[in-house]
């Protein structure tokens, strides 16, 4: 290839570069990636290594720890690694993107050679003392468990939790009472959701003894939970709460109240990232048990020990109540229904289906639940998997379950004899999205989701007459009181930016000393990349999904000297 042709492809690619640099500042991490992938692309039909080339897969990676892929940014993470083998940065971001999926170890190892590369970076040892304290505390935990299989309701005496002088609020009578007196059941959990509003927190005792209760209810429960929704009725499903309490209440204030003739489904991931989670957990149990046979609870991600310790659950219930009311709500946990099914029509699971074709309902009902997920198999991907445009699977870009087509859709579903999955999982920016042909539903119901990405939340509702059919109700965020979403999250999710006073979006300061460079015209006839992206987001680039996909922002930034046109800072 000669000189000027190679110059001119390099050329190009930094401009892709630092078009993507611009969109990320703009926090558009989807097309940002989409630019970085352009520059790769450049790079890639050229004889010679792009000298940035490591720069161009680092920032890329950046993007998808933005956006939860972090089974991708480990992949770019790597890429860079590669060519560039003292690139600090990569190292970081790997390591950022292990410690997400809970994957200490191999976290430990990329900080710990972070340390090497920059010896005197107060930041690199910090990182590397966190990772190796959550490995050796995971070691420890699990020789506990090894050594003590006793549930921790086992150990909980109700008598002895005094509950406090003056309390005025709603007193919890038991679970008889509840299903003996409709008027009671409806009055106390109207009660509870107006007590919470205030900030105000249940007693200890009665926490307790509610999720107590709720054990014994899961206990009774299958591992796929057949509910018929009758011709005459409705049936609404909901999907990621995550500890917004306020929307939550909205959603009842729109749609009302759960009850006998109003049921719910609520689809996993009621915890984590709101500073909420307790408040949400304890009406959505208030309900349960106030309804069982009308409000039904499902697992996600999130209602897992290892999401919790990064993701604020824990820290919120031992910051509010105790430890071992947090390790009580996790043996509820491990009972919660991995899935339901609709008047034998509609499967609604949390993530998605599987690695392999063939799975029938059967087969989902032989796993054992009651358990912290495994590595792999069905319980995971249940968990985990997401849906993809593309005919087939590919590997997940959160690094765990399975991206599964449109064709694994229809296989399911025609195993099962089904008509529709509905599923929750990724955030979507009207709080829905209808896939697959119409026969796949994304429902997520989180408005501005991290009280920054300006989503609408949304809930459905079945017809019992038409279940093919089902009803949308958008809806959008509302206030709050002043507590930031991440509260009580790991720090080391924060990435050292509680040290600033605790802003949430203070990477965005950190990115605006970027240089801003011409946009690439020589892309789509003369129109810039941004001007496009602001149009319509550009499709199949480099196998980068142009949607927003769930995107709670990471903090991520390696505090060394950014490399020039590096975003972020870091």
């Amino acid at each position: 290839m000669a000189d000027a042709e190679l110059t001119e492809i390099q050329k190009k690619a930094t401009q892709y570069k630092d078009e993507g640099n611009d969109l990320f500042t703009k926090a558009n991490y989807a097309r940002a990636a989409i630019a970085y992938s352009m520059a790769i692309d450049e790079c890639e039909r050229a004889s010679e290594t792009h000298p940035q080339m490591h720069v161009f897969y680092c920032n890329r990676a950046f993007c998808h720890i933005k956006m939860e892929n972090y089974g991708s940014a480990i992949s770019d993470a790597q890429q860079s690694v590669e060519l560039k083998t003292d690139f600090a940065k990569a190292y970081y971001r790997r390591g950022v993107a292990h410690m997400a999926l809970a994957r200490y170890a191999p976290a430990y190892k990329d900080f710990y050679k972070l340390c090497q590369l920059a010896p005197s970076d107060r930041v690199a040892r910090e990182r590397m003392q966190e990772a190796k304290k959550l490995m050796n505390s995971e070691k420890f935990l699990k020789a506990i468990e090894m050594e003590s299989s006793k549930p921790a309701s086992e150990s909980v005496n109700i008598e002895e939790i005094e509950m406090p002088s003056g309390y005025d609020g709603p007193i919890y009578e038991g679970v008889a009472k509840l299903r003996e007196d409709s008027a009671y059941a409806a009055q106390y959990l109207k009660d509870v959701l107006e007590y919470q509003k205030g900030q105000q927190n249940i007693p200890k005792r009665h926490v307790y003894q509610l999720v107590m209760d709720v054990i014994a209810l899961l206990k009774t429960c299958s591992t796929v939970q057949h509910v018929d929704v009758p011709d005459e009725e409705h049936f609404n499903v909901c999907g990621d709460v995550h500890g917004q309490y306020y929307d939550l209440l909205n959603i009842f204030a729109i749609n009302g109240n759960p009850s006998e003739s109003n049921p719910y489904l609520f689809n996993g991931d009621f915890v984590d990232r709101g500073s909420f989670s307790v408040e949400c957990i304890v009406a959505l149990f208030v309900a349960r048990l106030a309804y069982p046979n009308h409000v039904h609870l499902a697992r996600g991600n999130h209602e897992t020990k290892n999401m919790n310790k990064l993701y604020g659950f824990e820290g919120e219930v031992t910051a509010k109540y105790d430890q071992p009311l947090y390790e009580l709500f996790c043996e509820a946990f491990c009972l919660l229904p991995l899935a339901h099914v609709l008047k034998e029509k509609v499967f609604v699971v949390h993530g998605g289906l599987f690695s392999k074709d063939g799975v029938a309902l059967e087969d989902l009902s032989k796993v054992d639940r009651v358990r912290e997920p495994p590595d792999e198999g069905l319980m995971v991907e249940m968990l985990w998997s997401d849906p993809g445009p593309t005919p087939g699977r590919t590997a997940s870009k959160r690094g765990v379950g399975v991206a599964f087509g449109p064709d694994v859709t229809a296989d399911f579903l025609k195993t099962n004899k089904l008509e529709m999955v509905v599923r929750s999982h990724e955030m979507k920016e009207e709080g829905y999205e209808v896939e697959h042909g119409g026969k796949l539903v994304t429902i997520f119901s989180a408005p501005n989701y991290c009280d920054q990405m300006g989503n609408k939340g949304a809930l459905m509702k079945f017809s019992g007459k038409d279940m093919a059919n089902p009803k949308y109700t958008a809806f959008e965020a509302v206030p709050h009181p002043q507590v930031r979403p991440m509260q009580y999250a790991n720090p080391m999710l924060m990435m050292g930016m509680m040290k600033e006073g605790g802003n949430f979006l203070y990477w965005l300061r950190l990115s605006a000393s970027l240089q801003r460079c011409a946009p690439l015209s020589e892309w789509c006839g003369g129109s810039s990349f941004s001007s496009m992206c602001a149009a319509s987001p550009p499709t199949g680039q480099a196998g980068v999904r142009p949607a927003l996909e769930v995107g709670a922002l990471h903090r991520a930034t390696y505090k060394a000297a950014p490399q020039q046109g590096d975003p972020g800072g870091g």
